[in-house]
């Protein structure tokens, strides 16, 4: 059994990789700014990952540490998500615990030897707010300390509340290259995302890597 420090447990990928967690008997901190919405039966802290004290202080002891917020500015004028890394790192390699994120699909690319989503025409700009900061916390952490432990995971393109899906246990994964069916779609829905998420805490398959799931 795992000590899990979630950042976001209120949200979407986060609410779901928790429950998935807990399913699997692994022992759950939830953080979020307001935990009145956190799934019920799971020890919460209401806080900032922007505030280092409260970080350190809710990461004692934790052995993974997972991030499933937005990466662009929530409030006008805030911080971007990439701000909190250089205490997540910190607090990461001190505790011995293996840091990840939920990112997006944006970062993936069309084909390996193909350019990033995000730097094709037909990515559409209203999405690139919060798809480039992610990308840049994907090549920070590949930039990290070789001392830090971590994984990113890249939803298939279209992963959300808007197409939440059903729980299979059917799913692809990939590295850096988006993942498509026959018709060209895209998709994985938010449990059978968790499914894959709480596999590689469990089991270390991807040190220091990004990977994608989709169907």
């Amino acid at each position: 059994m795992a000590k899990v420090v979630v950042f976001g447990v209120t949200g979407y990928a986060g609410g779901h990789i928790t429950a998935e967690l807990v399913a699997r008997g692994h022992e759950v901190l939830g953080v979020a700014r307001d935990v009145s919405k956190a799934p019920e039966g799971v020890a919460t802290r209401e806080g900032s990952i922007f505030d280092a004290a409260f970080v350190r202080e809710v990461a004692q002891g934790a052995d993974q540490i997972v991030v499933a917020l937005p990466a662009r500015a929530t409030t006008e004028g805030g911080p971007l998500l990439i701000e909190s890394l250089p205490i997540l790192v910190e607090v990461a390699i001190a505790e011995g615990a293996r840091l990840s994120f939920v990112g997006g699909a944006g970062s993936l690319k069309v084909s390996e030897d193909g350019p990033q989503l995000f730097h094709t025409p037909e990515f559409p700009d209203e999405f690139k707010g919060e798809a480039l900061p992610h990308g840049a916390i994907l090549d920070a952490l590949r930039e990290s300390d070789e001392a830090l432990q971590w994984f990113y995971v890249s939803p298939a393109g279209s992963f959300g509340s808007w197409n939440p899906g059903e729980r299979t246990g059917v799913f692809r994964l990939g590295g850096d290259v988006l993942l498509a069916d026959a018709d060209g779609d895209s998709s994985i829905s938010g449990a059978d995302l968790a499914i894959a998420y709480v596999d590689e805490i469990e089991q270390a398959a991807h040190p220091r890597a990004r990977f994608t799931v989709a169907y």
